[in-house]
């Protein structure tokens, strides 16, 4: 199990520190204390004990759910502070994700997906985001990649 993605954060976390950036120092502690709480569930649950970059892409996700959430929350409310808030921080937590891909990107792998399966309506959507998914698992938006797949299946 590769490390590196919790080694970056750490280090990431001391230069902030270091450089007073307390925005940064925050969002930067709350992964760094949500990966050692997962760590300490995988002991638990007689996991290794040792999350891989993978987990922690995923725990990151959840972290950018949870900020859109409360964005979306902070605009109907009309509280400008904490959208700019959860604005920066959000910025923050995309810069460790894989680079995502453009629509037109997804668009071409779920053509070729779709030629595979041989897709002709909607109904069979399901069919081609089980082939899909895998293929961008980690570099695009499930959102974006189930409306893509949608308007090519009309």
């Amino acid at each position: 199990m590769d490390a590196h993605l919790k080694s970056k954060i750490l280090s990431d976390l001391k230069d902030a520190f270091r450089s007073g950036d307390a925005t940064r120092k925050m969002v930067l502690s709350l992964i760094n204390a949500a990966i050692k709480n997962e760590e300490i569930e995988a002991r638990v649950d007689a996991r290794a004990g040792v999350l891989s970059d993978a987990d922690i892409l995923a725990l990151i996700r959840r972290e950018i759910k949870q900020h859109e959430e409360s964005l979306l929350e902070a605009k109907n409310a009309g509280r400008e502070d904490l959208v700019a808030q959860q604005t920066t921080e959000l910025v923050m937590l995309r810069a460790y994700l894989p680079a995502q891909m453009s629509r037109e990107q997804i668009a071409e792998i779920a053509r070729q997906v779709i030629a595979e399966v041989g897709a002709k309506s909607p109904k069979q959507q399901g069919e081609v985001m089980k082939a899909l998914l895998p293929k961008v698992k980690d570099s695009a938006d499930g959102k974006l990649v189930n409306e893509v797949v949608r308007d090519l299946l009309k």
